[in-house]
């Protein structure tokens, strides 16, 4: 199981870190991403990070400003974006993969087998 937290709202320039608790047979996760959905739009890709070397992907409308990360002991992963603008406004989506991702299928949505509730994150302009 995923279970998505950490949105809610911050102003323009701010910064705010996602969580997503993983549960159950955690070790056979390959890795996990992040996508996020706006209102009207198509679900995005924003950030992957695969398991096993740590090795990480961006969108190009995150880069430079996300961080994706795991903590092991938690069986926790993060998303931490900084300078946030109003287009950043979404539901953001934690999902799992249980397949070892290489880097161009990273942002593949059709990857992921599992998926997380979302969180709101909203941008005060």
């Amino acid at each position: 199981q995923l279970q998505a937290s950490g949105g809610g709202v911050v102003q323009t320039g701010g910064s705010l870190r996602l969580s997503c608790a993983t549960s159950g047979r955690t070790s056979s996760i390959g890795g996990l991403g992040w996508f996020r959905q706006a209102p009207g739009k198509e679900r995005e890709f924003v950030a992957a990070i695969r398991w096993a070397d740590r090795n990480t992907r961006y969108g190009d409308s995150v880069k430079g400003r996300a961080t994706v990360s795991r903590d092991n002991v938690k069986n926790t992963n993060y998303l931490q974006i900084n300078n946030l603008k109003p287009e950043d406004t979404a539901v953001y989506y934690c999902a799992a993969t249980q397949s070892r991702p290489i880097y161009s299928s990273m942002a593949r949505q059709d990857l992921y087998d599992y998926w997380g509730q979302g969180t709101q994150v909203t941008v005060s302009s």
